[in-house]
């Protein structure tokens, strides 16, 4: 019980030194991002904007099921 005297200051002194050692890094600026802006400006932000493409269409080649048909249509192209 003696070593309690002893590590509970010392850990409370350790986190109070790591909250103040991160108080003085965020007021002084070390985590500031001063190359994120400019990689920002190469990265393609227009992806979701582009045209429809030929696997987004339906497949017109894909045979039809008939009317009256209930079965699933097949996922395959040739004869089952």
């Amino acid at each position: 019980m003696n070593i309690l005297v002893v590590l509970f200051p010392l850990a409370l002194g350790m986190g109070l030194a790591g909250l103040g050692a991160f108080f003085w890094c965020m007021r002084t600026g070390q985590y500031a991002d001063i190359e994120g802006s400019a990689w920002r400006v190469l990265q393609d932000d227009d992806l979701g904007l582009e045209a429809e493409g030929p696997d987004d269409r339906l497949d017109e080649t894909a045979p039809q099921p008939k009317a009256g048909d209930r079965r699933a249509p097949s996922l395959t192209q040739g004869p089952i």
